[in-house]
């Protein structure tokens, strides 16, 4: 992996972007990052993540291109499309599986394996379309490069795998060389980067100029403050610049979009009577150009001016004029066609927020580790009020610092861990993983309903064999092996379901708090030694994704497993 091309694929809940590197490890990497928005006069590093898609379901435009389109759309051909954003958030917290459906703007729904893979399709094609435009003649694609995929650290296994299903559907990978797509940790990308900057990469508005300290034994936490989610993890830098996690990644989904629902719940409320829901239906395209003109004001600790849509202003005066909507409401005011917001009340929209990142960081801290900085990264980071409550609520603990284009951390910093995944030695198992087995019954150790016979004796069912347990550190390419044996002398096939729980020692699979995640199967064709048959689990933990291979050790017949947490 180290000495191929590598292109990164950062896809935010907000805005996503790409990054590649055409240089070979011994190179010093050469970053370079697309810049978008041209069309709009912008030149940022990132892009909405929103996507258009035609009444027939067929890809028409991503990013700011999709939101002009949408936004210019007229009311009736802006209902028969499907307007996409935000819709990584869709993944958190659920069970991903092939069938998943989500909501675009107009309520009208697709599965999100159809959304999320031409959204990568389109993010593969334009990566691909920008290296080609300067490579003098040749002609790159895909099975060039090592892809990296960034995920929130928080996100599920089910997750994790639903965005690689996304992203061969999309030709990024084929099932020959997935390999070469590696999931990439959001917070750990970050982390891998700013450990790298000079003391001048970062905000020096409220401190001294301070740079990340290198030596081993620093610790610090990584927030990575996304539209959708705050992705939290604790690193120790270790001998020859290595990390080691030190607590198992945390967070919530109380991300920058939870500022953005406030809005519009305020909104909503100045707007009674029904008439910011007859808008929000009838024009759902001029809703979202409102939300983005809001998320400019949203980085500033200033009043916030945001033009009113005609269509917006044409409801309402209907039955009042605009003056009055605003009478008796505390923080906004009408100023000739703008709806103004006072500072003070933008700052109670973050309030909800900022208590969900304090909580979990006050979380860390009763851990007993001896943490002196506070990484601020992602998009969200940008805003004054977030880094001002985090050094008002931190500071005297420790030392805050912010990149100066902490959107970019995670793009450049999923290149260099695409370069060197060994950067991150160790990480914490997140949950106790097993696998459901059967044991010989015993009526001292065992609970009687439990007892199931067959022709080869009492057994003893939905036994809980533990694999790793959480919070134990695993290597990144440590690799552990558990013996397996049939329970059926004359069985061929075997199968195995895949369970997690917060629990450190379960004795049984249907104990409450743990929860079936996958399955797995391995052939034993030869029966001739029966139950003694050996089967070996190789499974590795410590990676971004957990990897397993069997092995019949009889007929030395070895399958590489496929852990399937996407079952309905």
């Amino acid at each position: 992996m180290g000495d191929s091309f590598i292109i990164a694929i950062d896809f935010g809940t907000a805005y996503s972007g790409h990054a590649f590197s055409l240089t070979t490890r011994e190179a010093e990497s050469n970053i370079q990052i697309k810049l978008w928005g041209e069309d709009v006069c912008q030149q940022t590093p990132k892009t909405p993540t929103c996507i258009l898609l035609s009444e027939k379901e067929e890809f028409l435009s991503f990013g700011y291109k999709a939101q002009m389109e949408y936004f210019r759309m007229k009311a009736k051909h802006a209902k028969d499309c499907f307007f996409f954003d935000t819709f990584k958030m869709s993944l958190y917290g659920k069970n991903c599986n092939r069938d998943l459906k989500i909501k675009a703007a107009n309520g009208k729904e697709l599965t999100a394996l159809k959304v999320f893979t031409e959204a990568l399709r389109f993010l593969k094609d334009d990566a691909l379309e920008t290296i080609n435009k300067s490579a003098a003649g040749k002609k790159f694609t895909a099975c060039d490069f090592t892809w990296l995929l960034t995920v929130p650290a928080i996100w599920d296994h089910s997750a994790k795998q639903f965005m690689r299903k996304a992203a061969m559907q999309a030709d990024i990978v084929t099932e020959i060389n997935q390999e070469n797509l590696v999931i990439a940790l959001e917070p750990e990308a970050a982390s891998v980067w700013c450990k790298k900057l000079p003391a001048n990469g970062f905000i020096a508005e409220h401190q001294g100029k301070e740079t990340l300290d290198h030596s081993p034994g620093t610790q610090y936490v990584v927030v990575d403050c996304g539209g959708g989610t705050i992705d939290i993890t604790v690193h120790e830098v270790l001998e020859r610049g290595a990390l080691k996690e030190l607590h198992k990644a945390s967070g919530n989904n109380l991300g920058g979009e939870t500022v953005d629902r406030k809005c519009k719940e305020f909104l909503r409320e100045i707007f009674s009577d029904g008439i910011w829901d007859e808008f929000e239906e009838k024009h759902p395209n001029d809703v979202k150009k409102m939300m983005y003109d809001f998320t400019v004001f949203k980085k500033q600790d200033d009043d916030a001016e945001i033009d009113c849509p005609f269509n917006l202003g044409h409801i309402a005066q209907k039955k009042k004029e605009m003056e009055i909507f605003f009478e008796g409401v505390k923080g906004a005011f009408w100023d000739e066609g703008s709806i103004v917001i006072t500072k003070q009340k933008l700052n109670s929209f973050f309030v909800e927020s900022l208590q969900g990142i304090t909580q979990s960081l006050k979380e860390i801290f009763t851990k007993g580790l001896k943490i002196e900085y506070i990484l601020l990264v992602g998009g969200y980071a940008d805003s004054k009020i977030l880094q001002k409550h985090v050094i008002d609520s931190f500071g005297n603990k420790c030392k805050v610092l912010c990149p100066i284009r902490p959107q970019e951390a995670i793009l450049r910093g999923a290149v260099e861990f695409g370069r060197n995944p060994h950067l991150v030695a160790s990480r914490k198992s997140a949950f106790t993983y097993g696998i459901r087995v059967s044991r010989r019954f015993n009526d001292f150790k065992h609970q009687p309903e439990k007892k199931f016979t067959n022709k080869d004796g009492e057994w003893c069912r939905d036994h809980f064999m533990k694999l790793v347990e959480a919070g134990e550190d695993v290597g990144w390419d440590e690799t552990r092996s558990f013996s397996l044996y049939p329970t059926q002398a004359d069985t061929k096939m075997m199968n195995y379901n895949f369970y997690c729980t917060k629990n450190r020692n379960p004795k049984y699979v249907n104990e409450e708090g743990v929860e079936k995640i996958g399955y797995f199967c391995l052939c034993s064709p030869n029966t001739k030694q029966g139950l003694n048959r050996e089967l070996k689990l190789n499974i590795k933990f410590g990676f971004t994704e957990m990897t397993a291979e069997g092995i019949d050790v009889d007929s030395n017949l070895k399958s590489s497993i496929k852990l399937d947490f996407m079952r309905k």
